[in-house]
């Protein structure tokens, strides 16, 4: 069911589509499947969509740093940000309940087995903001306009996070592989983001127990 080489292709199609086409939606981006392969379709859409609000994040977040951006600007791209980033930490704990409950059919995890601290979602996260960082350094890279030691710089930079990224995913295959054969276990964890939730932001209850007092 998981494949890290398949995610990481996938991921950096995605990646290089949206940017050629901003407005196209992350479902057009995945491959057809036949036969046994279109039982594999439903992860990948998750793997997917959990890229979408990563690459969205990015985008965002690049219009918060525009040097004219005004004070309304950033106050506009602050609001986008809080929900998008919730979006994107909600995907990746979807990721692993749905493996958990592939797991479950098998009777898996071992309970018995060791725990490990990172879940596959979570570093399947990792992979899709690697995804981002490589596309955009290769385009750095390749700056005709750049200033001199530029192309160079980035050149070394992009060497390093196509390492990292090799590195993590031999990790997520390992994790895979012992969750499978019982040697080791994940668990779901929970972010318990609080600044979006009205009843856990003191910044937002506050200000509405202070309008209701007034």
């Amino acid at each position: 069911m998981l494949s890290a080489e398949q995610i990481v292709a996938l991921q950096d199609e995605m990646t290089r589509q949206w940017h050629e086409q901003p407005k196209m939606p992350w479902e057009a981006v995945l491959p057809g499947a036949a036969g046994e392969e279109r039982n594999n379709q439903g992860w990948l859409e998750l793997v997917a969509w959990q890229h979408r609000a990563n690459f969205d994040l990015w985008h965002i977040e690049d219009e918060a740093r525009a040097p004219a951006a005004s004070d309304a600007d950033l106050a506009a791209v602050k609001r986008r940000i809080d929900p998008t980033n919730q979006l994107r930490n909600d995907l990746a704990e979807g990721l692993d309940r749905t493996l958990l409950a592939w797991l479950e059919t098998r009777r898996l995890p071992n309970d018995a087995a060791p725990l490990h601290s990172e879940t596959p979602g979570l570093i399947i996260d990792r992979l899709s903001i690697l995804a981002l960082k490589i596309y955009h350094t290769s385009e750095e890279a390749g700056r005709v306009d750049a200033p001199p030691g530029h192309s160079e710089r980035n050149r070394v930079r992009l060497a390093i996070l196509r390492e990292q990224r090799s590195d993590l995913a031999g990790c997520l295959d390992a994790l895979w592989q012992e969750a499978l054969n019982g040697s080791r276990r994940f668990k779901l964890y929970r972010q318990m983001k609080m600044y979006n939730d009205p009843s856990l932001n003191p910044a937002i209850y506050g200000k509405v127990h202070a309008k209701d007092g007034g």
